[in-house]
Order: C-alpha cells, then sequence, then structure tokens
C-alpha cells in the first residue's frame, strides 16, 4: 500500500482530534467528581478548557505531519511538550481575553495550574499521545510496528539472469555461467545455514543487472522504498522487486522523476540512513529520500562520494553500528564515526547476519581475521564471478529484519 499525503493529513487529523478530545472529557470530568458530580459545573469547566484543546488539536496535527507519531520514542516526548504546553497557552489566552496582563508572577501561578487545575488535562495528553493517538495514527496511515527481527529474518535473493552471461563476446569469455550459478547457491545457502529464510524476487531472464537485487529497494522496517535507478533498463527490474515486498505487506513509497536513486547508495545504521551522492543518486533522489523517511522516525545523511559507483562499494556497518570500509574510496571518512579499515578494498562490503556474525567475501581473507580478531564469527562466499561485474556480497541480497 501506498501512502499518500492525504492518508498522513487524516491519519494526523484522526489522532489531533480523539487526544484533544479525551483529555477534554478527562479534565471536565474530573471538575464534576471533585465538585460533588454538580451538573452546573460543567459548563464552566468545558469552557475553561477550550483553548487548551484546540492548541492540544493543532500542536498534535503538526507533530502528526512531522512523523512524531510513528514511533514510541517521538510520541513519548511529543505527548510531554504538548501536555505541558497546551493548557499552560490556553491559560495564558484566557487571562489575556479577561483583561488580566502577563508578569512574572502570573506567568508563575499560570504554570502551577499544571499541578492543579490543569493536572489532569495534562496526566490525559501525556498518555493518550503515545498510546490512544500513536495507535489511531498507525491505523489510518496503515503504518506498523515491525516485528521483531528475529520473527521475520527473510533475504530477499534474485537469480542469476540468463542475460548476465549472454552478452557480447567480452563478457561471455569474461563470466563462467555454471559457476555463476554455484557461487550463488553457496551464496543463498550462507543465509539459511545461519537461521534466514531467502524468498526469490520473480526471475527476470532479460534483465542481466537484475540479480543485483539490492539496488531496487531500501527496507526501513515495514517500509519499502521503491528506488529510480539512473539506467532506464534497469528500472524494469523494479515490477517484481515492488510485487514481493507488497506481498509481504510493506508500506510502499516510491522516488519519483526527476531524482535518482539506487540501493547500493544506501546503508541503514539505527535509525540513520546513510545515502551516498554518487552518479547514480542524484540530489533530488536524496531530497525525495529525507521527504519519505522523516514520517517513520528516520532521518538522512547525505555522504559525497566520488570516487565509487555506490555507498556500499566502498563502506558498510558492523552489528554494533561500527563502520568499515575502504579509506581510499571515501570522500569525508568523519560522516562516519567509529570508522575501520578494512585491509582489502572487497573488506568494505559486509552483510549482518546476526548480532556477532557477518558475511565477507572471499576476496577479503585479511578482513576476515580483522574481524574475527574483533569477536565476530565470519562467513565467507567466493563471489569472483559477479565481484568481475563490479557486484558485492551487498548487492546480492535484500535483509527484511
Amino acid at each position: 500500500m501506498t501512502v499518500t499525503w492525504a492518508r498522513r493529513v487524516i491519519a494526523s487529523l484522526a489522532s489531533a482530534v480523539l487526544v484533544a478530545l479525551l483529555a477534554h472529557v478527562a479534565a471536565v470530568t474530573a471538575f464534576f467528581l471533585v465538585n460533588q458530580m454538580q451538573p452546573t459545573i460543567i459548563g464552566p469547566a468545558s469552557s475553561y478548557f477550550i483553548l487548551a484543546g484546540l492548541f492540544t488539536f493543532l500542536l498534535l496535527f503538526i507533530a502528526g505531519m512531522l512523523g512524531a507519531l510513528t514511533s514510541w520514542k517521538w510520541a513519548l516526548p511529543t505527548g510531554i511538550v504538548v501536555g505541558i504546553v497546551a493548557p499552560v497557552v490556553g491559560v495564558i489566552l484566557t487571562t489575556l481575553q479577561q483583561g488580566g496582563s502577563m508578569s512574572g508572577e502570573i506567568f508563575g501561578l499560570i504554570v502551577a495550574t499544571l499541578t492543579s487545575t490543569n493536572a489532569i488535562y495534562a496526566l490525559a495528553v501525556f498518555i493518550g499521545v503515545p498510546t490512544v493517538g500513536r495507535a489511531i495514527y498507525a491505523a489510518t496511515v496503515g503504518y506498523r510496528e515491525a516485528p521483531r527481527a528475529a520473527e521475520r529474518r527473510i533475504a530477499l535473493v534474485r537469480l542469476p539472469a540468463t542475460a548476465l552471461t549472454e552478452g557480447d563476446d567480452e563478457t561471455e569469455a569474461l563470466i563462467d555461467s555454471d559457476l555463476v550459478d554455484k557461487q550463488w547457491d553457496a551464496y543463498t545457502a550462507a543465509f539459511e545455514d545461519n537461521g534466514w529464510t531467502t524468498r526469490e524476487v520473480p526471475f527476470a531472464s532479460e534483465l542481466p543487472d537484475s540479480v543485483f537485487v539490492q539496488d531496487g529497494v531500501v527496507l526501513l522496517d515495514d517500509l519499502a522504498i521503491i528506488t529510480r535507478p539512473v539506467d532506464e533498463t534497469r528500472r524494469r527490474e523494479l515490477d517484481g522487486i515492488e510485487e514481493t515486498v507488497q506481498d509481504l505487506g510493506f508500506t510502499v513509497e516510491r522516488v519519483m522523476d526527476p531524482g535518482t536513486f539506487e540501493g547500493g547508495d544506501a546503508l541503514l545504521v539505527g535509525d540513520t540512513l546513510y545515502v551516498g551522492r554518487t552518479e547514480r543518486t542524484n540530489a533530488e533522489g536524496i531530497r525525495q529520500l529525507r521527504s519519505i523517511a522523516a514520517p517513520y522516525g528516520y532521518s538522512v545523511v547525505a555522504a559525497p562520494m566520488s570516487k565509487v559507483h555506490h555507498l556500499k562499494a566502498a563502506i558498510t556497518a558492523l552489528p554494533d553500528g561500527t563502520f568499515i570500509g575502504d579509506p581510499s574510496s571515501i570522500d569525508e571518512i568523519g560522516l562516519f564515526p567509529g570508522f575501520i579499515a578494512a585491509p582489502e578494498p572487497a573488506g568494505a562490503a559486509v552483510v549482518v547476519l546476526t548480532d556477532d556474525t557477518v558475511l565477507l567475501a572471499a576476496s577479503a581473507p585479511k578482513t576476515a581475521d580483522l574481524l574475527e580478531d574483533l569477536g565476530y564469527t565470519v562467513v565467507t562466499a567466493d563471489i569472483s564471478e559477479f565481484e568481475k561485474l563490479g557486484g558485492s556480497v551487498t548487492c546480492l541480497s535484500v535483509r527484511v529484519r
């Protein structure tokens, strides 16, 4: 399902209205009970909280549009801020409307209402935003919390195309088709031997680069961002990829013209997506990625990469978030804190299999020794035929985790 801005507006409106209404009802009900359930108190109490409710609605709508209701880490502080600011601003405006003037003493008294008159209202907002508000937002926008990684360890792969080895005479002489198949089988077995399920994206026999499936999609929890390769022929690879991620239940977004972006330029570390500004990914593509990722709680860091086709040809990350790469291929190493230099260029590409196990190309034995010395279990795969075409261990799969 594609998440449109209209759906986000509706989700933000629904969440803001419901939380503001619940907080209003909770506060008025508390007044009603404290005043021995006298019906005459309901009208004045309701009027008192009207402005607080309006500001709660406005602030939560803005927060929802900015993506603050997509995860606990954003919704909880949002609830605290709105629960404090909205009732205080409401009382200030009421005071000014009634002819009062603001002074330090008056402002102090207004803030003190958070522990008295406005306490129930603020508490209702504190609780309501990360619970009810976030649930309504998620249900309306179609966003879901990602299952735990252990529950969906799937590696998306794609069979090598017949066209991979049936090109011009130079390509046919360069690539051993039998060895291609054997190496691809061994590569997928490395995932299956380490607790992953492999799922094949529909075969694209006539598209020579289709085996490099990572270039077609980037996954952020339950969001799938369909890329837009520079090469128009490679855009034909995207249909099968989109079909697969939709079948897996992902929400789908797309990079659109005039943006260009390939998945080999995207490296996810925690909630930060590092994106290479390369010959394959342009500035407009990065701008669109920021717009797409922000509502889901992800930030985008752009990294100039003028020496390689893709960012992940120069740098990847280990399970603990440490970066490892080829320093001679990186324009700005300072963008990647905790950087470790790989002894070989092929060692820059690492695929995380578990918290202590990584997959590495067999062509990087010194890097394997380095990682083992750091306490990791290293699984190696011989992908020499794919390396002849500029591929690496990261190019041949997309991990659903």
